[in-house]
């Protein structure tokens, strides 16, 4: 090996040129290197982000926990998804939750008072559960982002569960959940199809046994096509009005339309024994102008048309 380095060092010297030397950029060391960074940019990563201050407080107990302050916590947190973003790397946040961390730790048997814990729970966990991609957007802007996806996530699977607990009717055979979700997805197209073109913004309230489960959906009518839905929009807004429609539950369905030149128009429905029946313009506007929370009146909203909900050709169903 010494006599070929000799060997091409002499070479390099007699033409008085040194392009048989190899470049900076291509020693092993350094191409390793090179690569290692463009790997690490090809894999994604996660951050646990403790999203609210109460989550935040249950892990303060952890003398390994290095924060005290929910506030500048966030302010890390920002600062350490800006540092990824700068060097190219793809990262999703995802919600860490305490008790699911300390259950998690219990049942593999590691100590939960160690960051590593926090890590492994994170990949194995959290990872797996509601999660957003951080874009860039401000930590302000993320944590409702990711509560708002959690609270849908959550509202998506207790929805599901009731219509697979329903098992199957006892006259017919068929089974109810699935018998429901059928007559929500028809009901659901041929609303948006009577509604007519226009951006349509569809807010569906169920009473369940234990929570009030509410899904949103978007949609943009368009004369003689189809209209364009999100697939996953519709598939928790759908399961929603079938928990509703199946359990023959109150609840109720308000559609607002947008279209060019025209003042937004708000129709509504309300959900009983399994059907949406149209309210009066009287009942829209009152249920549109009071507050969910406090049930004080909220002043109408300009240029806003409220209307009674139209009727439209719903599935009928023995269940």
């Amino acid at each position: 090996m010494a006599h070929i380095r000799n060997s091409r060092k002499s070479a390099g010297s007699t033409t008085g040129t040194r392009s048989t030397r190899s470049p900076r950029g291509t020693r092993p060391g350094h191409k390793a290197r090179a690569l290692r960074r463009t790997l690490r940019r090809e894999m994604p990563s996660t951050v646990g982000l403790l999203a609210d201050a109460y989550d935040f407080e249950a892990m303060t107990r952890y003398r390994t926990f290095a924060f005290d302050d929910h506030t500048a916590y966030l302010h890390q947190v920002e600062a350490l998804l800006r540092s990824f973003a700068a060097q190219g790397l793809h990262t999703t946040v995802a919600l860490f939750d305490p008790e699911e961390f300390s259950e998690f730790c219990t049942a593999t048997g590691i100590d939960p008072d160690t960051p590593d814990s926090r890590s492994r729970f994170t990949a194995e966990i959290a990872a797996a559960g509601t999660r957003v991609p951080y874009q860039g957007q401000p930590i302000d802007t993320l944590v409702p982002e990711l509560i708002n996806r959690a609270v849908r996530q959550a509202t998506w699977d207790y929805a599901t569960l009731l219509l697979a607990d329903l098992g199957e009717c006892a006259q017919c055979g068929q089974d109810i959940g699935r018998s429901a979700f059928e007559r929500a997805s028809t009901i659901l197209t041929r609303l948006i199809e009577a509604a007519g073109p226009g951006l349509h913004h569809m807010v569906c309230s169920v009473q369940a046994e234990r929570e009030q489960l509410i899904a949103v959906l978007h949609a943009e009518g368009r004369d003689g096509e189809p209209a364009a839905l999100d697939e996953t929009d519709v598939a928790e807004f759908v399961t929603v009005l079938a928990a509703g429609i199946a359990q023959h539950s109150p609840g109720g369905l308000v559609l607002r339309t947008t279209a060019a030149d025209a003042p937004d128009r708000v129709h509504g429905w309300r959900l009983h024994e399994g059907a949406l029946h149209p309210l009066t313009a009287g009942e829209v506007f009152s249920a549109y102008c009071t507050d969910a929370d406090t049930g004080d009146p909220v002043a109408p909203e300009p240029g806003v048309d409220y209307r009674a909900g139209f009727p439209f050709d719903q599935p009928t169903t023995d269940h």
